[in-house]
């Protein structure tokens, strides 16, 4: 198994159609020991039951740095160690660049760009101690196409705002055998674009993505796993395109 004997935190985790939860499960089938982060404390319970008995959840509010440290604090008393870090907690808002208010911008960027630097500042003096570990955070093909189908230029700025951040991490601790790499999902299935898609929009979106299929949570999965995995150990700041083609670049 790709990851036996490895502990994991993944925010934003307790979404049932969601990458976070996806991701859960791959980890615990590859042999990882899960702790699944979430706003909503109840959820991230549950999800972590349905993964078995050596997995946990917990309440955790990214953009709140005290929440961090304390989630943290509480995986490291659970688990021992952590190795793997998924910073996947994000929420979007469909809006055009001159209805974004002050309050919608602050909260676009908070959860989903200062939620990173926050669980990585948590984590990485303990992945620092002990000379490894693995982050990779989630952005978006918005971030590198200038906008997307559900989410604001906000939106598109906070996650082209990971793929900064993340890069600098990588660089910052490299030495300190701390690997940061990005994903960038295109189009996936989830909750947040559950509903949300006419077959007229479906159609027109396959028109330009070559694989001719929208992703799956699993499909960014596989991706989280492999940067997780001894398979990434020489891969350091850079970004996994997972979008079926939508954007070649």
């Amino acid at each position: 198994m790709l990851l036996s004997g490895k502990t994991a935190i993944i925010s934003g985790a307790a979404s049932p159609r969601g990458i976070g939860l996806a991701t859960a499960r791959r980890f615990a089938a590859e042999g990882a020991r899960v702790a699944i982060l979430d706003i909503d404390a109840d959820a991230a319970v549950d999800a972590a039951a349905s993964l078995g008995r050596s997995h946990i959840g917990l309440g955790s509010d990214v953009a709140d740095k005290s929440s961090c440290e304390q989630a943290v604090a509480r995986v490291i008393e659970s688990f021992g160690s952590i190795d793997i870090l998924i910073n996947n907690a994000g929420i979007t808002q469909p809006v055009k660049l001159l209805e974004i208010t002050a309050a919608d911008w602050d909260r676009i960027q908070d959860v989903n760009l200062k939620g990173v630097l926050f669980l990585s500042q948590a984590v990485i003096p303990h992945m620092r101690a002990r000379k490894s570990g693995s982050i990779a955070c989630m952005s978006s093909v918005s971030a590198q196409r200038g906008g997307g189908i559900f989410g604001g230029p906000h939106y598109s700025a906070a996650k082209a705002g990971v793929l900064g951040l993340a890069k600098a991490m990588a660089r910052e601790f490299g030495p300190d055998g701390i690997r940061v790499n990005c994903v960038t999902p295109g189009l996936i299935g989830t909750d947040i674009t559950a509903g949300k898609l006419t077959d007229e929009m479906r159609a027109k979106i396959l028109e330009g993505i070559p694989l001719n299929r929208l992703g799956t949570a699993d499909d960014v999965a596989g991706i989280y796993t492999f940067l997780a995995s001894d398979l990434s150990a020489y891969v350091t700041g850079a970004v996994i395109d997972v979008n079926g083609g939508m954007l070649i670049h």
